[in-house]
């Protein structure tokens, strides 16, 4: 069963039209994890009248990542041989690329089939090379970015197997970067399996200060992979500065008990 996880937090507007996409791909059942949702979000799920859409909602904000982890586990729990994580606000035309990813887990044995968002490296701005160099730092540090360039769980949809998320601490799923620092530490096959770049996912434009945020969380995400494959204490910290953006509004609390009672 391929079985896709979609985080969903004030997506009135798009959630409809990428749980709609969804199935009319190769998935079988999907995990929306509604979380801190103060718009008609759940009101559009139940509106598509999908059987095979399951909502597990959550009235807190979970934040950034953990409702992949929560997603992962139920997917798991439900027999799922193939997940694939997609934003709740990515619009664009993807329909293709659902497919391809699961067609490398399922039919070409692929572990963790991430989604090139960089096909062609533009420095737009400042941040974004920032943001960058780390990606490439994890990359060339894991032996991968040969292979992979900079591409990263953390950005754009990507899917696992069922052999990945039976060795997987589950709460690694909620900083991405540790996963895929765990599958190359495991020996499990790591690829690309699509090609998508950034401006077609059609996400949403959520302002310079969110830009910022999230940068920091996926290059603190990244230093915390990078000492984790490495055997050291896993910190955020890269000469003298933590990177920590919206890490610690990660419900990680929520999350322990999720999995302790499921």
């Amino acid at each position: 069963m391929n079985i896709a996880v979609v985080p969903a937090k004030n997506e009135q507007g798009r959630i409809g039209k990428v749980l709609t996409m969804l199935g009319e791909t190769r998935i079988d059942r999907i995990i929306v994890v509604v979380n801190g949702s103060r718009d008609n979000t759940m009101r559009e799920i139940k509106s598509l009248n999908m059987p095979n859409v399951e909502i597990l909602y959550f009235k807190p904000e979970l934040g950034v990542d953990i409702p992949r982890a929560i997603g992962a586990y139920r997917a798991f729990k439900e027999g799922a041989c193939c997940v694939v994580f997609v934003d709740g606000d990515m619009i664009g035309n993807m329909l293709d690329h659902i497919n391809d990813l699961i067609s490398a887990v399922k039919d070409s044995g692929i572990d963790l089939a991430m989604t090139n968002c960089y096909p062609e490296i533009v420095y737009g701005n400042e941040l974004t090379q920032q943001l960058l160099i780390f990606r490439k730092l994890l990359n060339v540090n894991l032996g991968i970015y040969h292979k992979v360039g900079v591409s990263t769980p953390s950005h754009g949809p990507h899917a696992v197997s069922r052999k990945f998320l039976k060795k997987a601490d589950f709460r690694d799923f909620a900083v991405p970067p540790v996963i895929l620092a765990f599958a190359v530490k495991q020996d499990f096959c790591v690829d690309v399996a699509t090609s998508l770049p950034q401006s077609k996912m059609g996400s949403k434009v959520r302002g310079f200060y969110h830009a910022v945020k999230i940068a920091e969380t996926i290059i603190g995400d990244t230093l915390e992979a990078l000492n984790y494959f490495n055997d050291k204490p896993r910190t955020r910290i890269y000469l003298h500065r933590e990177f920590q953006g919206y890490n610690p509004r990660r419900r990680f609390d929520i999350l322990e008990k999720f999995l302790k009672k499921n």
